[in-house]
């Protein structure tokens, strides 16, 4: 059993951040659970364009609210407290943060490593470690 708390995490290496946005990474692939699990807080007024090509990802709103775009089609669907969007066809997407931070609690198949950056199309390369 894995007992996890984020407060546990915040200023440690799992947590990574930039001027608007923080993941605080609860699961990694070290971890061994065939999953990476997130908490994410997007800062209100931001802006965020991912493809995440060599993951899936489900995302739950918690908290705030902001508006996800489908890059592919230009549908842009509304995120509240107790949305869930799943990018379950690698989906190219634009994520904007609304009138306050939105707090995101985020699952990813396969795991991410916690070493990952956002390449120039916004996706994490895949890990190839066995790690």
């Amino acid at each position: 059993m894995k007992i996890v708390r984020v407060q546990d995490i915040i200023g440690t290496e799992r947590e990574v951040s930039d001027k608007q946005w923080t993941s605080r990474r609860l699961l990694l692939k070290k971890d061994g659970m065939g999953f990476s699990f997130h908490e994410t807080i997007i800062k209100a007024g931001s802006e965020h364009t991912f493809w995440y090509k060599h993951h899936l990802e489900a995302v739950y709103c918690v908290a705030g609210n902001g508006r996800i775009k489908d890059l592919a089609t230009g549908e842009v669907h509304e995120i509240t407290d107790g949305t869930l969007y799943a990018l379950d066809n690698h989906d190219r997407h634009t994520l904007y943060g609304g009138t306050e931070d939105m707090r995101l609690i985020c699952a990813f198949n396969p795991p991410v490593t916690g070493r990952e950056i956002h390449d120039e199309d916004g996706a994490y390369l895949p890990d190839t470690s066995e790690d």
